[in-house]
């Protein structure tokens, strides 16, 4: 099977700024990227063997063995890419892939969703750290580390 190669705007971090220092990295979990894809294969596979049994198929088992390869695939193929995407939290600000950067002034909001963090700068700009083990551990650090107050107080 091919496979991809991470995009060459991704594969180098952000420099850190002068007298900045790294507190710590946020990497994807290989895990919870298998786990997502797995639950993404069930609902696919489920609702492709329904529309089958609705359409009078006389074998509804192809759509589910079907939507389970093809997201298989895809989750394959896609792994390097989707592996390589690391958030770095530095003193004074976040710094992600293909060289975003958010001050932790700009941050607004880290919330978790699903498996992952949705941020929000106070310019809209709307960013997410996906495969994470503990998105609300992964939030509550940003919020802290952004001097704003969590909604555990």
């Amino acid at each position: 099977m091919a496979r991809i190669e991470p995009d060459p705007i991704m594969g180098h971090p952000t420099e850190l700024m002068e007298g900045e220092k790294l507190i710590t990295e946020f990497r994807p979990d290989a895990e919870t990227y298998w786990r997502a894809h797995l639950i993404m294969a069930v609902i696919l596979g489920t609702l492709a063997g329904l529309v089958l049994l609705w359409l009078q198929n006389p074998y509804p088992v192809a759509g589910p063995v079907g939507a389970v390869l093809a997201v298989a695939a895809r989750a394959a193929f896609v792994q390097p890419e989707a592996m390589a995407e690391v958030w770095r939290l530095t003193n004074r600000r976040l710094l992600g892939p293909a060289g975003r950067a958010v001050p932790l002034t700009h941050l607004l909001t880290a919330r978790p969703y699903l498996n992952a963090v949705q941020l929000t700068s106070t310019t809209g700009d709307k960013h997410l750290v996906k495969y994470q083990s503990d998105p609300a551990t992964v939030s509550y650090l940003l919020m802290t580390a952004a001097g704003r107050k969590t909604r555990d107080g």
